[in-house]
């Protein structure tokens, strides 16, 4: 058997530990997971695990030297859009420059890169997008990612794919953040009122999904840039009520209010989510619906019983 030696980046976040836990199952995968903490967060998976800030060259230099991967996947990021905004030299350094390292590194000992991307390098004027889209993002997340892509690009790498996808949710252990359907659900069952907007669309994307496709085009070693979402286009309102939904919670509590309701706020795309057809032909992505997506994930969460 040939045995892909893989470098996860990232691998404490929501799709670090999902893709480790994933590639986990499979005898074909030797996995070195890293991240920035001490040790790792996440449970039942077979893996070696090296504390890794990607933003320092010579510590991701000795780790490709030590490790010398065949396959990068690169998960690390800083996602929080408000975070991106207020420091973005951090920003920068870590969805940018450090993107630039990892290519470098990925020269020198011949592996392949496969990037993590996203929906925010698009306006949100005429989505879903497909993979031909131009991209035109519309704050400094959005620009810090594709700077990121653009480096991948521009490598002269001769293998690399660039995964974007859209408004994940699921759950992990000791996730730095939260997302989206964790924060309805909790907040929901403290009996907390909430307002969530009514005019921004995405095609939201369970992890466990996400991370399937990603092993899929690593196992068939495809090239270019790839959308992996869910297929339904929904607004983020319809989300929350559909958590409610499927969680037995308070709908009713959830208030729906239009993007410009919070003063201050960041410009985000309004009209983002995917078309999916090439990673459905190519790779055999068939990601869950929204509905089965949220129910996997309330059993994960004990929000339903383990048969629901």
């Amino acid at each position: 058997m040939l045995y892909n030696r893989v470098l996860v980046t990232g691998a404490n976040g929501l799709v670090g530990q999902a893709l480790v836990r994933r590639l986990s199952r499979f005898p074909e995968y030797d996995v070195l997971a890293t991240a920035r903490d001490d040790t790792r967060r996440f449970e039942k998976a077979s893996c070696g695990y090296a504390p890794l800030d990607v933003t320092d060259r010579d510590a991701v230099h000795r780790t490709f030297q030590d490790f010398t991967p065949n396959v990068v996947v690169n998960c690390a990021a800083v996602s929080s859009v408000s975070d991106c905004a207020e420091n973005r030299e951090r920003c920068w350094a870590v969805n940018a420059a450090s993107v630039e390292t990892l290519t470098q590194e990925c020269r020198q000992v011949g592996a392949r890169l496969v990037h993590l991307s996203t929906d925010f390098v698009f306006d949100g004027e005429d989505g879903p997008y497909d993979e031909s889209a131009r991209p035109d993002p519309v704050n400094y997340y959005g620009r810090s990612k594709l700077a990121g892509e653009n480096a991948v690009r521009a490598s002269g790498l001769g293998s690399w794919a660039i995964v974007r996808t859209v408004l994940v949710y699921g759950t992990g252990r000791k996730l730095s953040r939260s997302n989206l359907v964790l924060w309805v659900t909790e907040s929901l069952r403290r009996g907390e009122p909430i307002q969530v907007v009514n005019d921004q669309y995405r095609t939201p994307t369970y992890v466990i999904d996400l991370a399937a496709g990603i092993e899929r085009l690593i196992h068939f070693e495809k090239d270019g840039v790839y959308h992996l979402s869910g297929r339904e286009f929904v607004s983020i309102y319809d989300i929350a009520q559909m958590v409610a939904d499927v969680y037995d919670l308070d709908g009713s509590l959830i208030e729906p209010v239009p993007s410009d309701h919070f003063e201050d706020a960041i410009e985000r795309p309004l009209r983002t989510g995917f078309i999916i057809l090439k990673g459905e032909t190519e790779l055999g992505y068939s990601p869950r619906s929204l509905r089965d997506g949220l129910r996997a994930l309330g059993r994960e969460l004990d929000v339903l019983p383990a048969t629901g």
